[in-house]
């Protein structure tokens, strides 16, 4: 075989040097990747525009991948496969909306997630906006997190004491960029302190 014949043979072995230190094709996924799902409900886009924020907040975190969907839109798998849950209201009379509240009502039937505990030791956190000052955005926030506490989560603040909230009330129309940094820090949070537990317990 002469010298130009070898070298073709060779040509094989960068490849297979390569997929010897990378693991092979089956782990060209980063297992310690985390994954945060927002959720939330939204008819005025108030709530949307917080749960963007919060998402963008996650994302600034290495290594974490984000989800942002609907409570209507919300199946089972994707509450299992992620790794911590964010999820958003607006307040309608003093608390969460009835679509908020319908999606932790499905974690019991539909979903089948609380009788086995399928939601335990997943990071959770929670972010509201309502019309007023003093309306139930604290109540509401209280209320996602004790849903989620119920299911044995681990609850986290950020943004504020119970979560980042927005007033958009005709004193203060519309997300404005305090409040929108508040939902930017709640996600981030929420990210690194996942990343915590998911990187801790597979260590």
């Amino acid at each position: 075989m002469d010298s130009r014949a070898l070298l073709k043979s060779l040509s094989f072995l960068p490849t297979v040097v390569a997929l010897v230190f990378s693991g092979g094709p089956a782990h060209a996924a980063d297992p310690t990747a985390i994954g945060v799902l927002v959720v939330y409900h939204s008819a005025s886009g108030n709530t949307e525009k917080m749960a963007q924020g919060v998402v963008d907040g996650a994302k600034a975190v290495s290594g974490v991948n984000v989800v942002l969907k609907r409570a209507a839109e919300v199946a089972a798998n994707d509450l299992l496969s992620a790794d911590a849950l964010i999820v958003g209201s607006p307040v309608y009379f003093g608390n969460m909306s009835g679509e908020v509240k319908t999606f932790f009502d499905n974690w019991l039937l539909k979903f089948d997630l609380w009788r086995e505990r399928k939601m335990r030791n997943k990071i959770g956190a929670a972010f509201a906006t309502g019309g007023g000052i003093s309306n139930g955005k604290e109540v509401t926030m209280l209320s996602i997190l004790a849903a989620m506490l119920v299911n044995q989560m681990v609850v986290v603040g950020g943004g504020g004491a119970f979560g980042a909230s927005a007033t958009t009330g005709p004193d203060s129309p519309g997300i404005d960029d305090k409040e929108l940094a508040e939902a930017r820090e709640l996600g981030k949070r929420v990210a690194e302190v996942a990343a915590v537990f998911k990187r801790g317990a597979a260590k």
